[in-house]
């Protein structure tokens, strides 16, 4: 059952969204009279690959995994949606079907835009369109980091950057609360899963973390950064 959470009006809730931030009011109360809301459990579908696009989805709170599958890969983890992002408008625009199977890995609540309110908008309101474009643009940029993360040289060192990712800023311990179980997130760091719990065991056994279930301590980044290149 989906945890009961204050109710935020949607076009609250869209104005504090980098995507719609900048938008006038007249605007942001178009697109939020256009909005219906999704109430997801942890573990309900949102979509499948292969589904029509129907417009694009902003999640308000919770997380969404994106799960690829490919006869010959089977199914890992393609990204994670969180709080404020957004997701399906690559698909809304081509007017493609789905080409992930989308999940909720927690309670989740999402607002869907459907497609002909945007692309009406869009028509409407060059500076809308602007910021999809950036958005989108954004998504790129954030794919080709994803890239070359996934190109370093060890899976010990991609577990690594992974974990230091999550404390930026930190100088003493912090923790990071694994989104999702820790053979999915194996997959996305293009790690079997055997591999991802060496690396993990051989850290601990260093000192360098703490692992209690899904959530892993690191102990001091710095040792933590230290230890990424070391053989």
């Amino acid at each position: 059952m989906v945890m009961a959470r204050r109710e935020i009006a949607a076009e609250e809730f869209l104005a504090g969204v980098p995507l719609f931030k900048a938008l006038d009011a007249a605007t942001l109360a178009r697109l939020a009279a256009a909005t219906t809301r999704r109430a997801l459990a942890r573990g309900r579908t949102l979509f499948r690959k292969g589904d029509p696009a129907t417009g694009m989805y902003v999640v308000v709170y919770g997380e969404i995994t994106l799960i690829a599958s490919t006869p010959a890969r089977g199914r890992r983890l393609a990204g994670i949606v969180g709080p404020g992002q957004s997701l399906g408008e690559p698909v809304m625009f081509l007017e493609r079907p789905a080409l992930v199977d989308a999940q909720a890995a927690s309670d989740a609540l999402l607002l869907h835009l459907p497609k002909q309110a945007v692309f009406d908008e869009i028509e409407r309101n060059p500076k809308f369109a602007r910021r999809m474009m950036a958005g989108l643009s954004q998504r790129i940029e954030s794919l080709v980091r994803e890239l070359d993360r996934l190109a370093l040289g060890s899976g010990r060192e991609r577990l690594i950057a992974y974990l230091l990712r999550h404390g930026r800023g930190a100088s003493g311990p912090y923790a990071v609360r694994l989104p999702v179980a820790k053979a999915e997130l194996a997959s996305q760091l293009n790690l079997t899963a055997e591999h991802f719990s060496r690396v993990l065991h051989e850290l601990a056994q260093a000192g360098l973390l703490s692992v209690q279930g899904r959530q892993i301590t690191v102990r001091a980044r710095a040792r933590l950064e230290a230890a990424m290149h070391r053989r």
